[in-house]
């Protein structure tokens, strides 16, 4: 994948790395061959990090750069992929709207609305494409529960949805100190686990409800461990109100185990995803739940480097408050900066 050589990458999207801080970048890195896209650069001023993940991976220190401007210069990409931190996103986005190359971020979009507002506004002005990576996206899981949601009507409407993400801490499950010094400081991150984890409920909640808005936020953090996490919460719950229905994000770098799942209660039955392919539904009528193992989903569906090749090419358009557009993570925004808000003064923020 990485080897410039390969005669075949004239088809593949040329895509380059900003940064190597954020370790799912071992996601594009370590990536199995599929003659989608070439890594033709990669952006790391830390050249012992780089080294480091160079010997890991297998590719060149010549294809390293100091600079994003320099690495574009030098390599031509048609795509960049963000793995710095949060706060870094909008600089890259300034740097790459302008010559039109197409941005992908990990979750979330910004360290804050005013950044992604920032962002927006220049990925309209130059029409690139600005879509944002998140693990459960990819859940065959959360497809089949908007399915049976939203299209089959097979729960009724929407009363409750209540999402989990988290796991023991990031310094408890061992991750790198290049990426710890950053996820626990509140402005490279914008919080701890409420931003860490609790984007992931506020964009799922926000897909199923097909882009409505909570009419308000309410939060509460915590710092259970302040001699690990001295500087950002280490606890979040969000509250979300709608006209019918509710929003429970409990996003914790507390809990025995790593988790992401997601239960959707209705009018009519239940859906409860347990993980990537695990999933229980259960109507009214039912005296047991029905339990379903499901496949991976189909190419480019599957995995957001092939989906976001098929975004630049043509091959696929987003649909309106997918999980991965603009839309929906604007609102993600809106609801982690109310989030953030309501959980220093201990009320509740309505959003306009």
């Amino acid at each position: 994948m990485i080897a410039q050589s390969d005669t075949a990458a004239v088809k593949k999207l040329r895509i380059g790395i900003a940064g190597l801080t954020h370790t799912h970048v071992h996601w594009l890195l370590g990536r199995p061959e599929r003659g989608d896209v070439q890594i033709v650069g990669i952006v790391e001023p830390n050249r012992e990090l780089a080294q480091r993940y160079a010997v890991q991976h297998g590719f060149s220190m010549d294809i390293v750069f100091n600079t994003l401007a320099e690495m574009i210069e030098k390599t031509r990409p048609e795509a960049v992929a963000a793995f710095g931190t949060i706060y870094e996103h909008l600089g890259v986005v300034e740097t790459c709207a302008p010559r039109g190359i197409h941005v992908m971020v990990e979750k979330p979009l910004a360290v804050s609305l005013e950044h992604a507002r920032r962002m927006k506004m220049l990925a309209d002005q130059y029409k690139i494409l600005l879509v944002t990576n998140y693990e459960t996206t990819w859940y065959a899981t959360n497809h089949k529960a908007y399915s049976l949601v939203n299209e089959d009507k097979a729960i009724g409407e929407i009363r409750k949805v209540v999402v989990h993400d988290g796991h023991k801490g990031p310094k408890e499950i061992g991750v790198n100190k290049e990426f710890l010094d950053w996820l626990t400081d509140p402005v490279q991150n914008g919080g701890g686990a409420i931003t860490d984890f609790g984007c992931y409920g506020a964009n799922l909640i926000t897909w199923l409800a097909k882009g409505e808005k909570p009419v308000s936020v309410m939060a509460m953090t915590q710092q259970i461990k302040p001699d690990v996490y001295p500087k950002v919460d280490d606890e979040a719950t969000i509250l979300l109100q709608y006209p019918k229905m509710q929003g429970i994000i409990q996003a914790s770098w507390n809990w025995p185990f790593s988790r992401k799942d997601m239960e959707v209660y209705g009018s009519t039955g239940t859906v409860f995803t347990d993980n990537r392919s695990d999933m229980r539904v259960r109507l009214e009528n039912d005296k047991a739940e029905v339990k379903e193992s499901l496949k991976e989903r189909e190419s480019p569906y599957d995995d957001p480097f092939a989906f976001f090749a098929a975004l630049v090419r043509g091959k696929i358009t987003l649909s309106k408050y997918d999980l991965s557009s603009l839309e929906n993570n604007m609102i993600v925004m809106e609801i982690l900066d109310a989030a953030r808000t309501s959980a220093k003064t201990g009320k509740a923020v309505k959003l306009k």
